[in-house]
């Protein structure tokens, strides 16, 4: 992972051709379910994040309007700052097709109207889901889109929520997969089972998402001897994520390991999301965490900074692991990477 970082950390190279910061900022809540995004507010915001250096982004076909806001951002970086910082923004979106026959003509138009929404030439990353690994057509669909690669529509294509027979399926058929994205945080560590040492073998690069459970993983929850209800989970983050908790162990053990992550964040100054981001970041092949941006709705810039300023040693590992211990192992109950969706 060294090799492939660089300025203090912040960025990690997925190819010599491209480069992203290590937290990426993630798009998924401007679909809806996490209130309301005005949208010249949310445009504001990206810029706002964009000079803070957090210049990468996450989004998806299906993100509601995910793919305009960055359009909509990169014409007003372009008209007040320039080309020259036009070129720093990377953005990665996805393309989730209903599991189906699927055609070139297809993947083409899927990608075009990603092109034209964002307002670029080629997509610097874009990630593929499949939702039905009986449907053989993943297969075709990633052939599809290496040729638009060719085409030079896509610069590099990548995967999401795959599992690790999938992605030795998909290398094994000479597609070229640069990355992952898949849940993994200190809740859920699956990907350590399988896909890590896939991934190092096949030098293959892993986004993490969920790495701070839409918010649990916070002060907010530390020392609430109250379980809280569906209804005080107030976004589909944290309803999505507190299932994810409940399956891992109980409130109380959750409890047990927020106390463990500020007493760590206390011996750093930094919040317990800072500790739980970290003890991703500095797992083997993870090129970043991606983490939700609320745009104008609530922003996390100056404590995702914060990240870069320490690092975990193993007596913080360590106190980590003792909690993850007492815990139920996921892949024995949910399944690699992904199968949660399937």
């Amino acid at each position: 992972m060294d090799s492939q970082t660089n300025h203090q950390g912040r960025f990690y190279s997925l190819s010599p051709q491209l480069q992203c910061h290590r937290v990426v900022n993630g798009m998924w809540q401007v679909a809806g379910g996490h209130g309301y995004i005005d949208h010249g507010l949310a445009v504001d915001e990206m810029m706002r994040y964009h000079e803070a250096g957090f210049t990468t982004w996450d989004m998806a076909d299906i993100y509601g309007p995910a793919e305009d806001f960055m359009g909509q951002f990169r014409r007003k970086i372009a008209e007040i700052k320039g080309d020259g910082e036009l070129r720093q923004i990377r953005a990665f979106t996805k393309w989730v097709p209903h599991p189906g026959k699927i055609t070139r003509s297809m993947a083409k138009e899927s990608t075009q109207n990603s092109l034209a929404k964002m307002g670029v030439e080629s997509l610097d990353l874009l990630q593929f889901h499949w939702w039905d690994y009986d449907n053989p057509y993943y297969v075709d669909a990633l052939g599809y889109l290496a040729e638009l690669c060719d085409d030079g529509l896509i610069q590099h294509l990548g995967l999401t929520n795959f599992d690790t027979e999938r992605m030795q399926v998909i290398h094994d058929s000479n597609i070229p997969i640069v990355s992952n994205q898949v849940q993994y945080s200190i809740i859920d560590q699956r990907p350590e089972v399988k896909m890590i040492q896939f991934c190092e073998e096949n030098n293959k690069n892993l986004f993490a998402y969920g790495t701070i459970c839409g918010g649990l993983l916070s002060e907010r929850y530390l020392g609430m001897s109250q379980e809280p209800s569906t209804y005080d989970l107030d976004t589909l983050s944290l309803q999505k994520y507190k299932k994810m908790v409940d399956l891992w162990g109980n409130w109380s053990l959750f409890q047990e390991l927020l106390e463990t992550l500020k007493k760590i964040g206390q011996k750093y100054n930094v919040d317990i999301a800072n500790v739980a981001t970290r003890y991703i970041l500095e797992k083997p092949s993870v090129a970043g965490v991606i983490i939700g941006a609320r745009l104008g709705v609530s922003e996390h810039i100056d404590s995702n900074t914060q990240v870069f300023g320490f690092s975990l040693d193993e007596s913080d590992r360590a106190a980590i692991e003792k909690i993850c211990s007492k815990s139920n192992n996921l892949f024995e109950i949910i399944g690699d990477c992904g199968d949660e969706y399937r």
